[in-house]
């Protein structure tokens, strides 16, 4: 297990770039995500990194050896994977994430319920609205909403999620009521975006008579916490553009009414992200399966 232990710290350091990252991600110290990596260089015979006080770069035989390790991790996971569908015992940690208001809404409630039925599994729920790296960070899977940028990752659609645009009384009371995207945009209402590093500039698509548009908004306040936008728009301070499972309570309430209904938001695509060697876990796959059949549940 020692040797394993050395390869799979090299894999992370190598993927990361960064002995401290790794030794985060490892859940190790600094000092002992080093001493692997001297033991494997020492047992192989060569040197795997080039190393100065400010970088860590992969030799040519860092590069070589990486991709064989790779595939001993993927084997291994997939002897473990065969022992567990055989016992039907699978355990260990799941660490996964998903977007605040999914993770809120249709995630953290249904855990507890998959902890019961699975009480060896135990599971890391990570929320937040950035954008997240899930190789970098540790992460099995994550939930997502919207169409990935990263095609190394494999993705598996769960649902198409209908969204609405809307807004207090109060505002329409002030503002008016904008029948279309086009209005949004003439009339200059305040439209609340969600705003995280990397994310792309503002276009809402709208189905129009003419196809899908997008129509490119502004607004006085922006966040990356998506639950904000909601308590600001209930406050009367402008329009969002939200999946319909997120506001349900405040349509039905009438503390949110939709607006431009003639011109409605295109569905986002609800989805669940992995790394591929990921998928063999029994334990994800559980996860996987169990999500998407209460999460379509919900959403009926």
């Amino acid at each position: 297990m020692a040797y394993l232990d050395n390869i799979q710290t090299f894999v992370r350091v190598y993927e990361l770039g960064n002995m401290s990252a790794a030794a985060r991600d490892q859940r190790i110290s600094a000092a002992v995500a080093s001493a692997r990596i001297s033991q494997l260089e020492e047992h192989l015979n060569v040197r795997l990194f080039q190393r100065t006080t400010r970088t860590l770069n992969p030799t040519e035989q860092g590069n070589l050896f990486y991709r064989g390790a790779c595939k001993i991790l993927e084997a291994v996971d997939a002897a473990e994977a065969e022992i567990s569908n055989v016992t039907m015992t699978p355990r260990g940690s799941l660490y996964i994430a998903a977007p605040l208001g999914l993770g809120r809404r249709l995630i953290a409630p249904a855990v507890p319920t998959f902890k019961a039925d699975y009480p060896l599994i135990d599971i890391r729920l990570r929320l937040s609205d950035r954008k997240l790296d899930l190789a970098a960070e540790g992460l099995d899977l994550a939930f997502f909403l919207g169409i990935p940028e990263d095609s190394a990752l494999r993705i598996r659609k769960i649902a198409d999620c209908p969204r609405v645009l809307c807004a207090a009384p109060a505002y329409i009371a002030r503002r008016g009521m904008p029948e279309t995207g086009e209005a949004l945009v003439r009339d200059k209402h305040d439209c609340l975006n969600l705003r995280y590093p990397g994310a792309p500039e503002f276009q809402w698509p709208l189905q129009t008579p003419d196809g899908v548009r997008r129509f490119s908004v502004r607004g006085p306040f922006e966040s990356d916490d998506g639950d904000v936008l909601t308590g600001w728009a209930l406050e009367g301070h402008g329009v969002i553009l939200k999946p319909v499972f997120e506001v349900a309570e405040h349509l039905k309430s009438g503390a949110l009414v939709p607006v431009a209904e003639a011109e409605p938001p295109v569905p986002i695509q609800l989805a669940c992200l992995y790394m591929h060697r990921r998928r063999q876990d029994p334990k994800t796959r559980l996860f996987i399966d169990f999500m998407a059949e209460r999460i379509a549940q919900a959403l009926k």
